[in-house]
């Protein structure tokens, strides 16, 4: 976001596309056309990236498929975290392609330019506007690309108002949306930022560890949500909670020493004896 109000932490989501860019093939906010004409919408090949010698990732390459979910998983220093900073511009590759759709180079693109192209990263901990309300956290992200004091006092239209309220539903704190953000659990301020990051309607939807610190019903509740936003949206979630990744149903990408140890589904991938021997143990 532009601003951030006096009362509320710095938020750490970043945002994705207005809603104008959501068909297969729509504008995004550059005029550039998201080309997803053979199916894919995240290309990495070769990606090399090196901290003083050490290699985070290592000719790594991976491909993801216009609304699919996909979880990656692996031991600490696998480089699953450089992988996600790859993909939204924080990190420049070494060497190797990155590529949304088949035409929009990552490599050659700012964060910003990447948010607003349609890729939308949630981190670990969830970070919302803790003393605005629900709907308050679902307006400022739906107008995140103006300035806060306009955004509180804009009159939102009927379509403005449905949206917020579909989502909200989607999310299940449709309840709660006159309950101020610092009231909710910790699952639901994990809800309520993945709903914000929904209010852009991403194309590409990252998650770092989404349901650390989860109760058992809340983390059901999540898997019921990433299940239901595949599809329209393509998810890339890295967790180390084999249950949750279970409970998805699905591909599994292994990471280790910054390259692609194996995939398949989780059933698959649990039984490589590469895979138990790095991550899994005997």
């Amino acid at each position: 976001m532009n601003a951030t109000p006096a009362t509320a932490p710095a938020a750490e989501i970043e945002v994705a596309a207005p809603r104008a860019g959501v068909a297969a093939t729509g504008h995004v906010a550059s005029g550039e056309v998201l080309d997803l004409s053979h199916n894919v919408i995240l290309y990495l090949d070769s990606i090399t990236v090196s901290f003083d010698g050490f290699k985070a990732l290592n000719d790594l390459s991976l491909a993801i498929d216009v609304g699919e979910l996909r979880c990656i998983i692996g031991p600490n220093g696998a480089g699953k975290t450089t992988l996600m900073d790859v993909v939204t511009g924080k990190t420049r590759p070494d060497s190797g392609s990155a590529f949304f759709g088949q035409t929009m180079d990552l490599t050659r693109m700012t964060e910003p330019q990447i948010a607003h192209a349609g890729i939308g990263r949630k981190f670990q901990k969830p970070t919302v506007f803790e003393n605005h309300t629900v709907f308050e956290n679902m307006e400022l992200a739906m107008k995140a690309d103006k300035r806060v004091r306009r955004a509180l006092f804009a009159r939102l239209s009927d379509d403005d108002l449905d949206h917020i309220a579909a989502v909200l539903m989607q999310i299940r704190l449709d309840r709660y949306a006159n309950r101020s953000a610092g009231l909710l659990s910790h699952g639901q301020k994990q809800w309520l930022e993945i709903g914000m990051l929904l209010m852009q309607e991403p194309r590409l939807l990252l998650l770092d560890e989404p349901v650390a610190g989860m109760t058992d019903e809340e983390t059901e509740r999540t898997a019921e949500l990433f299940v239901s936003l595949a599809g329209k949206h393509s998810l890339v979630v890295v967790e180390h909670d084999m249950s949750f990744v279970e409970a998805l149903g699905s591909p599994v990408t292994v990471l280790c020493d910054g390259s692609v140890l194996a995939e398949g589904s989780l059933a698959e991938v649990q039984e490589d004896p590469r895979v138990i021997e790095v991550y899994l143990g005997r």
